[in-house]
């Protein structure tokens, strides 16, 4: 089984903390035999769910949406984005040099392109900006992907 993730960066501590739980449930309950994880390992869902895919024994697979991506993403997470892209049986590369959110879009379709589902950490609100977590469910249940959505019940974003 091939799935990938989408999700929203910046949650809480109280947030994240049951995010990262709820997510690493889900994954366990896949069948594992198999299990492939498509990811752009951005801080956050991507890594957790990617790390998660390792440690029940799957393999991943890394979607890099830019040229500059990691340059974009917080300096505290370069390790393990490092450690995860090291990690990964692929790379897909999506051919863009800047990092912005046609890139991020452009490689969250590649990766929707790639899974069987869609795992998504999303409120359900609308993307805050083109290329969100709303706009990937959007596309995915375009394509025919089925989504599965993750968020605590009762939480919001700031």
């Amino acid at each position: 089984m091939r799935v990938g993730i989408t999700g929203h960066r910046g949650l809480s501590e109280d947030i994240a903390e049951q995010v990262r739980q709820r997510l690493i449930a889900e994954l366990a309950a896949l069948p594992l035999d198999g299990l492939v994880g498509v990811s752009c390992i951005a801080d956050g869902p991507d890594a957790w769910f990617a790390q998660g895919v390792l440690d029940l024994g799957g393999t991943i697979e890394v979607v890099v949406p830019a040229a500059a991506y990691r340059d974009g993403l917080p300096e505290w997470h370069h390790p393990t984005y490092d450690e995860l892209l090291s990690a990964a049986t692929e790379v897909h590369q999506t051919g863009m040099d800047t990092s912005d959110s046609q890139a991020h879009m452009a490689g969250s379709e590649i990766m929707v392109g790639l899974i069987d589902e869609l795992i998504a950490v999303w409120d359900g609100q609308p993307a805050r900006g083109y290329g969100g977590t709303a706009d990937v469910v959007a596309y995915a249940e375009r394509t025919g992907i089925p989504v599965r959505v993750l968020w605590p019940e009762g939480a919001t974003r700031d």
